[in-house]
């Protein structure tokens, strides 16, 4: 019985719930879970899928994907509005804290540290708490909406990393895929929850629409690091936030299952 309980939970596990949209031919599928399979499974059966689903996505497994696996929607919800996620922020910036600690910025160079904004600094839990924690695909109108009312609240772990890089004497780069004509509205909601001192805020200007954020973000890092700066820390929810070209010496992924960006 143990044994096919396995073989039932690991064959449906592989890779997950198709994205409600079709993906360019080139680009991997999600294969769908099938439903009278699903039907049968026990609660404790899903719970363990979706935990295995969200592992997927945070260690970059399971991409690109466009919406939550649709039987993960009550996972998700309940895993942001309770303690799961709070924990995981708080491990991701204590290991953040001690890192910036243990660094010596001795001289004149321009040790940087760089965060993301969205779900890095700024939480957008209750713009996603009205479109399904994810389960709903992404409309940039309805999100434009949300960041122009200019009410996110800063994600208290992160601003205690954020402070204490600051205190440490890093210059903080704020480096985030909105676009320029939301730069005083963005500057607005930063300093409401509690950002200050920030060295540089950059922001997609319209040269850099259709880039993935990969793509935009290195190669904004790479100026970065062309004009001196030396790029200790970065801190994101997204991979595209962390890989690419000129990476710091140090990242740190801030959960996110909610969506994925490239």
């Amino acid at each position: 019985m143990i044994l096919l309980k396995k073989i039932l939970f690991f064959s449906c596990i592989l890779p997950l719930a198709l994205a409600q949209e079709t993906f360019d031919a080139e680009r991997p599928l999600i294969i769908e879970i099938n439903e009278a399979q699903l039907d049968k499974w026990s609660a404790e059966d899903v719970e363990l899928h979706c935990t295995s689903w969200r592992l997927a996505v945070e260690a970059n497994n399971l991409s690109p994907w466009k919406t939550i696996a649709e039987e993960c929607g009550d996972y998700v919800r309940e895993y942001m509005r309770e303690k799961g996620y709070r924990l995981d922020l708080q491990r991701v910036s204590n290991e953040a804290v001690l890192y910036a600690r243990s660094v010596n910025l001795s001289g004149d160079g321009k040790f940087t540290w760089v965060f993301d904004i969205d779900e890095t600094l700024l939480s957008n839990l209750p713009y996603y708490a009205q479109h399904g924690y994810g389960s709903e695909i992404f409309d940039s109108e309805k999100f434009d909406h949300w960041v122009e009312m200019g009410m996110a609240p800063a994600i208290k772990s992160s601003l205690k990393v954020y402070e204490e890089v600051i205190r440490l004497g890093f210059k903080v780069i704020l480096l985030t895929g909105r676009s320029e004509r939301h730069r005083s509205i963005t500057v607005e909601n930063l300093l409401q929850a509690g950002f200050r001192d920030w060295d540089m805020l950059i922001l997609r200007s319209s040269g850099d629409h259709g880039k993935t954020a990969t793509r935009f973000k290195s190669e904004k890092r790479r100026e970065l690091v062309h004009e001196g700066y030396e790029i200790l820390g970065n801190s994101g929810d997204q991979w595209s936030d962390l890989l690419g070209s000129s990476m710091s010496i140090r990242s740190f992924k801030l959960p996110n299952p909610m969506y994925y960006i490239p």
